[in-house]
């Protein structure tokens, strides 16, 4: 099949958690294949763009990163409405961010109402389980793995932007999930501006995937 005949796919996905658990990070990571250790927060909500192939299929992941602040935890419908794919980022070292994700998953349902929530993608990624070899670890694999399960088994993955592990597999999987719920949907962009079309701009263990 020529690839070059094939129609571009346009996918948005947003991360939601808490400030602090590396949604930036694992974004410039997969985008950029860099880390910064400079921990800047994001204020309100920014996007990074990516090209990848999946089978004979040209898709663009825009990828929206969210402030994790509660003063910017409701950022209204028109944020989240069109989203192809939600991932929920938490970090392993604190228990509160995976505590939180309950009211995250709850906010994305209200803003974004997805016309069938229990078949809408959603993915899980517990990140930093680089820090301290593990040893500063609050919250178990199995805890995490039970949450995703009663919503439905959804896809979990262990990463860490700083040692960039399970990155992209965890990536691919999000595309992927993404590609299957627009092709469902009728897609909310339909194009996409040139400055944002490049490969890549910026705006700003182990996984599971059934994908």
């Amino acid at each position: 099949m020529d690839v070059s005949a094939t129609k571009r796919r346009l996918l948005k996905v947003i991360f939601l958690g808490d400030s602090g658990v590396g949604k930036t990070s694992l974004m410039n990571r997969y985008v950029y294949k860099k880390f910064n250790l400079q921990y800047k927060a994001t204020i309100g909500a920014d996007f990074m763009t990516k090209e990848l192939q999946i089978d004979d299929q040209l898709v663009t992941l825009q990828v929206w990163d969210t402030a994790g602040q509660e003063r910017f935890q409701s950022l209204g419908a028109a944020f989240y409405r069109g989203a192809d794919c939600c991932v929920f980022v938490y970090d392993v070292n604190a228990v509160k961010s995976f505590e939180s994700l309950t009211s995250w998953h709850e906010e994305f349902l209200k803003q974004a109402g997805p016309a069938d929530p229990k078949a809408f993608p959603f993915l899980l990624l517990g990140n930093k389980i680089d820090v301290d070899n593990g040893h500063n670890r609050a919250v178990s694999e199995k805890r995490a793995r039970q949450w995703c399960d009663s919503r439905g088994s959804m896809p979990y993955f262990e990463t860490s932007a700083k040692e960039d592990y399970n990155v992209n597999e965890a990536f691919l999987c999000i595309a992927k999930a993404a590609l299957t719920n627009e092709e469902e949907e009728e897609p909310y962009f339909e194009s996409i501006s040139e400055s944002v079309s490049e490969v890549e701009t910026r705006g700003g263990g182990g996984g599971g995937c059934a994908c």
